[in-house]
């Protein structure tokens, strides 16, 4: 049996999902540690339940067993005499690690973002991430009726999602700063404008009144941008739900909004994704094939037509 650790926010979660229904393909056993991780006060939420998700769960003895993590007196003993017996099997970088497919018994560490792990199962993964009619129960009427308006207008227009995260990401600058800077946006929005006339940009944010704030400082005709807002961390699936409905994509250095972009149906979408994804680390498998790459400086370096 293989065990799964879930850790992070809902976009890592769906890639440690997204390698679950890899490894069952394979004809593997997998459950997944949830307690590890989220068994704790202030973590965020585990959101697959959005999809109507219900994964098979380890148990405490099954998490020990595998890790050899047994308090007992005995097993004390033998792991100072011995050594320790884990299965923990750590992501080897954060590129696509093919040890990660063929380890059984195995206790799986990592975020596993790239979509090589699942590629050949695409349809498998598109059909277990279409979002469940439960998002839209216990809402408020206000922030429904205000959600089922922005899916609206996102249907009705050429929608380009724009993703920009700060709040948690500036707290890390030494990881994430410098990266999606505002040169970054302001190209990755004239290529649309070139491309797409008339396109509406949606922004999604998590510090939305500094992005309404941007708009006005940066663009005279503000009526072609919509912030998106009314969602708090706890029900940022629907943040999610709704990028997935856009026809375009201008992403952060975030699995969110990655995935916000790769549920997006149409074949003819447009995705662009900052050149660099982390300062301390060199991601390469992150990209998929169709992706449009522009610098922290506004340099367009890697150019996909249709």
């Amino acid at each position: 049996m293989n065990i799964i650790r879930m850790t992070g926010g809902m976009g890592n979660q769906m890639f440690q999902y997204a390698l679950y229904l890899k490894l069952c393909s394979l004809g593997r056993e997998v459950r997944f540690d949830d307690i590890s991780e989220y068994d704790r006060p202030g973590v965020r939420p585990i959101m697959l339940w959005a999809f109507g998700i219900d994964y098979p769960r380890a148990s405490k003895d099954e998490i020990n067993e595998i890790t050899d993590g047994f308090l007992k007196f005995s097993h004390r003993v033998r792991r100072k005499l011995f050594g320790r017996r884990s299965r923990e099997y750590y992501e080897g970088s954060c590129n696509f690690d093919r040890q990660v497919l063929v380890r059984e018994p195995a206790y799986l560490t990592g975020y596993f973002q790239s979509e090589k792990y699942f590629k050949d199962i695409e349809e498998q993964v598109r059909e277990a991430f279409t979002f469940s009619g439960k998002i839209w129960e216990g809402l408020d009427s206000g922030l429904k009726e205000r959600m089922e308006g922005y899916l609206k207008r996102i249907q009705s227009a050429v929608s380009v999602a724009v993703h920009i995260r700060r709040g948690d990401y500036l707290e890390k600058d030494e990881i994430y700063g410098g990266i999606c800077t505002e040169e970054y946006y302001k190209r990755a929005i004239a290529y649309f404008e070139e491309k797409e006339p008339g396109a509406v940009f949606f922004l999604f944010s998590n510090e939305p009144e500094w992005v309404r704030k941007w708009i006005c400082d940066n663009y005279e005709d503000s009526s072609r941008f919509v912030v998106v807002e009314g969602n708090m961390e706890d029900a940022g699936y629907l943040d999610m739900f709704l990028m997935s409905k856009c026809r375009h994509y201008i992403i952060a250095n975030s699995s969110f909004s990655w995935w916000g972009a790769w549920l997006g149906a149409g074949e003819d979408k447009r995705i662009i994704a900052p050149s660099k994804w982390s300062q301390n680390q060199c991601y390469t498998d992150i990209y998929t094939e169709k992706m449009i790459k522009i610098t922290e400086k506004g340099d367009l370096v890697e150019k996909w037509e249709s």
